[in-house]
């Protein structure tokens, strides 16, 4: 009788954890996070550009003129430059920093652009509606790539190759890229940097997907309220809100950036962010920590504890994603119609 007891007693208490687990990802679900979707075709549905849909043509072209610095002035700089693949998406350093070594004047740090398609907006002032309109920001900036619409077309359309694959993947024997196509590509290259994670899995339902001190640490960062800005697929990057709200921002010296014109600043993704510091729009903190405990402060007028910010680190971790594979591309050679690089 007593083995028959004991044999219930594990039964039950497997139920009553599995049920607690059940309750947080609904908890989770109900505070609005929720996943990227397991399967491709669900996946597109949210990713995909109506106006020029994704094809294999279309990113392989993408991922070549993203990794291709001719199209900057210099020759030197390309959209990897600052948003790294190999590096959380991003240039870990804590400006931007571009043609002729010059730093962005605002002292903005490069948001990552992994998972970017999921923002309602790009940019840290949120002025550009998606990732296509995104792209062709850095490439004319004076103080990143440098270029010209005319010298992005002309390094394009000079080289025979890019003419022959743009032609194919849009189905236009008599192409001629324009600035627009060219940074439409890209666009349309980046929408497929979605990374799901283990957090993903949790919520599609695999209860073991997260350990113990991450399930602690999504609950505090449940019921501390971060969800309020930092939810839907992004984990953030949905909404554009003011900072600071509460409290002052300690490093708000650092550059003059102030938001948009109504003070708002877009909400960053926290998708791999433990891969993605300095933290912030100007790239003061390098602790993860720290700045769990600033926005704790600043944004919810709280005081975030060593032990709670520790637990919300550790469910950061979980959002580490997996990358998708991305192989170097060989570049087609240039010719002698090819723009010559200008360092000044």
């Amino acid at each position: 009788m007593r083995k028959k007891f004991v044999v219930f007693s594990v039964i039950a208490a497997s139920a009553i954890g599995a049920f607690a687990n059940d309750s947080l990802i609904k908890q989770a679900l109900d505070a609005g996070l929720k996943p990227i979707p397991e399967s491709k075709s669900k996946l597109y549905k949210i990713i995909d550009n109506p106006k020029n849909p994704i094809t294999e043509a279309k990113v392989r072209l993408g991922k070549k003129l993203y990794f291709d610095p001719r199209l900057s002035k210099s020759g030197l700089i390309s959209c990897n430059t600052c948003h790294n693949l190999a590096t959380g998406g991003v240039d870990g350093v804590d400006v931007s920093t571009g043609h002729k070594w010059a730093h962005n004047p605002h002292h903005l740090n490069s948001p990552t652009v992994y998972n970017a398609v999921f923002n309602i907006k790009q940019f840290w002032d949120g002025r550009s509606p998606d990732l296509e309109n995104q792209a062709q920001g850095p490439m004319q900036a004076h103080v990143e790539m440098a270029a010209t619409k005319k010298h992005i077309e002309d390094v394009v359309n000079s080289i025979p190759q890019y003419l022959k694959e743009f032609r194919k993947a849009y189905h236009n024997p008599k192409m001629k890229p324009t600035f627009k196509d060219v940074a439409d590509t890209i666009g349309l290259f980046e929408r497929t940097l979605v990374t799901p994670s283990r957090f993903d899995k949790y919520l599609n339902g695999d209860k073991n997907a997260l350990t113990k001190d991450e399930k602690e640490g999504l609950k505090i960062f449940i019921n501390k309220g971060c969800v309020t800005c930092h939810n839907g697929i992004g984990i953030g990057g949905g909404s554009m809100q003011p900072f600071p709200i509460v409290k002052p921002f300690k490093y708000a010296n650092v550059g003059d950036f102030k938001g948009n014109k109504n003070g708002l600043v877009k909400v960053p993704t926290l998708r791999n962010i433990l891969e993605t510091a300095p933290y912030f729009h100007n790239g003061t903190v390098w602790d993860i920590k720290e700045a769990i405990k600033i926005m704790g402060e600043t944004q919810l007028g709280i005081k975030i504890s060593d032990d709670e910010a520790n637990k919300i680190k550790a469910f950061f971790g979980a959002l580490t994603g997996k990358k998708p594979y991305i192989k170097y591309p060989t570049l087609p050679p240039r010719t002698t119609k090819t723009p010559k690089p200008d360092l000044n």
